[in-house]
């Protein structure tokens, strides 16, 4: 019979105050490719564990407790055309059975291309295994500027990415102007 030994007391009080100090740590803006984004208030900063990542936040919907991922790139390669059909080609389904849309909008001085998705969502690394995800959505910004494109992904359950575009693209378009 093994015996567990019981952490002295401080040790817990450490961990607890270590807990209070990186959440209080987390940026409220950040920079990525040259522009700077505020997180809204009720989005979580997750540390990046990516090099291709440059900032990672997720969005945590209270009753249900489903979160959606909301990922940042830049000085990566390809058009934005073939960014976009790439997005498109990560859901099981056909492009014409998964609501795919694009819109283009200019603030400040920047392009921005959303596009939008939703379906079976394949989450996994590319050329990897693929993990299907039923009725998952995937919210996509370009922001096309002097130093590269910016790309940012939302995905997660449809409902909650539906709830939370107005807050994705308005943080967009205030980084871009």
């Amino acid at each position: 019979m093994k015996t567990i030994k019981r952490l002295p007391s401080w040790l817990a009080v450490v961990a607890f105050t270590s807990t209070i100090i990186f959440a209080a740590e987390a940026p409220t803006q950040f920079e990525v490719g040259g522009l700077n984004f505020k997180r809204p208030a009720n989005w979580e900063w997750v540390n990046v564990t990516s090099a291709m990542r440059k900032a990672q936040l997720r969005v945590v919907d209270d009753k249900t407790k489903n979160s959606a991922d909301i990922v940042f790139f830049a000085g990566l390669g390809g058009s934005v055309k073939e960014n976009v059909d790439r997005w498109f080609t990560q859901f099981q389904e056909p492009r014409e059975k998964i609501n795919a849309k694009t819109e283009e909008r200019t603030a400040g001085k920047h392009k921005i291309t959303f596009a939008s998705a939703q379906g079976t969502y394949l989450s996994g690394m590319p050329g990897g295994a693929k993990t299907p995800l039923k009725d998952h959505a995937l919210l996509g910004a370009i922001i096309e500027t002097a130093h590269g494109n910016i790309f940012v992904r939302m995905t997660g359950p449809t409902d909650l990415v539906q709830k939370s575009t107005a807050e994705f693209k308005g943080m967009m378009e205030q980084a871009a102007k």
